[in-house]
C-alpha cells in the first residue's frame, strides 16, 4: 500500500525543522511541493530551500503541482471552502495514484503544524473517501505560527491558571474578543480584525513573517499600535505579495504587558 507523510516544516524557518520531519523528508520516495503561483513564489522556494538543505536520499524526487485559487467568499464561506477543498482533492487524488508506486512513499510538507488551521488532512480524507487510490497516512508535527509568535515576542502564551483561545480574523469581527480566554490567539486574519475591537487597552502582539529574515514583530496597547501594525502589514503585503502573520489579544495584567 501506498504510504504519505504529511509534514509539519515549521513557520518558515528551515531551523525549526524537527529530527523526526528531516527524517520524513529522507524516508520519501517523491516530495509533493505546491505553488500557489508567481505572487507567492516564495513558499514554493522555501520549500525548495529546505529539501536542498536536509533531504540526502539520492533516490527522492520532487514534483511541483499548481494550487486552484480560491473564490471570492459567496453567502455560505463554507460552500466556497468547500468547493475549493473538493478541487484540491482530485489534484492530490491525481498525484498519489500516478506519481507513487503502489508501496511508494510520498511527503506533502505542511507549513507550521498539520494540525491547526490547515486543510491537508481534510482533503486527504476526502481523497480517501473517494475509494479510487488506497493509502496508509502518518502525521509529523511541526513548530507552528503560534509557537513561533511567542518565541519572538518572548512570552508565555498563558497567564497562570487561564486558557487560551485560538481563533480566526473572521470570528474576531463576527463575535468580537471572546469573554472567556485569558489570552487570544488569532489566525488568518486578512483584514486586521483586531481594529474592529472596542477595546483600545487590549495588549497586542503580532508577527508576520515569523522566524524568517523577514520577520516582523510589534506589540503595545491596541489604541496605539492597532493602526501602525496596519499600515506595516500592508506596506509588508504590498512588497512581498504576499503575507503570513498571527497575533495574540489579552487584556492588560501581568508585568510584561506594562
Amino acid at each position: 500500500m501506498r504510504k504519505l507523510l504529511v509534514i509539519g516544516i515549521g513557520a518558515g524557518n528551515p531551523e525549526h525543522m524537527t529530527v523526526q520531519a528531516i527524517n520524513g523528508l529522507n524516508r520519501a520516495e517523491v516530495l509533493f511541493i505546491p505553488d500557489k503561483g508567481a505572487k507567492k513564489n516564495d513558499l514554493a522556494e522555501l520549500r525548495r530551500q529546505i529539501c536542498d538543505r536536509f533531504v540526502a536520499n539520492p533516490d527522492s524526487r520532487r514534483v511541483e503541482f499548481d494550487v486552484p485559487v480560491r473564490a471570492e467568499p459567496s453567502p455560505s464561506y463554507r460552500a466556497t471552502v468547500d468547493d475549493w477543498h473538493e478541487a484540491i482533492a482530485a489534484i492530490y487524488e491525481g498525484l498519489i495514484r500516478d506519481e507513487l508506486a503502489e508501496d511508494g512513499c510520498g511527503a506533502f510538507l505542511i507549513w507550521g503544524d498539520p494540525s491547526l488551521y490547515d486543510s491537508a488532512l481534510r482533503i486527504l480524507e476526502r481523497v480517501r473517501l473517494r475509494g479510487n487510490v488506497e493509502f496508509a497516512l502518518e502525521v509529523i508535527p511541526g513548530i507552528t505560527a503560534v509557537q513561533a509568535l511567542a518565541a519572538s515576542h518572548r512570552m508565555a502564551l498563558n497567564r497562570i491558571g487561564d486558557p487560551v483561545l485560538i481563533t480566526t480574523g473572521r470570528r474576531l469581527t463576527q463575535e468580537g474578543m471572546p469573554e472567556n480566554a485569558g489570552s487570544t490567539v488569532v489566525m488568518l486574519d486578512g483584514k486586521c480584525a483586531f481594529n474592529t475591537l472596542d477595546d483600545e487597552d487590549l495588549v497586542i502582539h503580532w508577527g508576520a513573517y515569523l522566524g524568517t529574515p523577514d520577520e516582523i514583530v510589534m506589540s503595545g496597547r491596541l489604541g496605539d499600535v492597532g493602526k501602525e501594525i496596519a499600515e506595516v502589514r500592508e506596506k509588508a503585503r504590498m512588497e512581498k505579495g504576499w503575507i503570513m502573520d498571527t497575533y495574540l489579544l489579552r487584556k492588560p495584567g501581568e508585568p510584561e504587558d506594562n
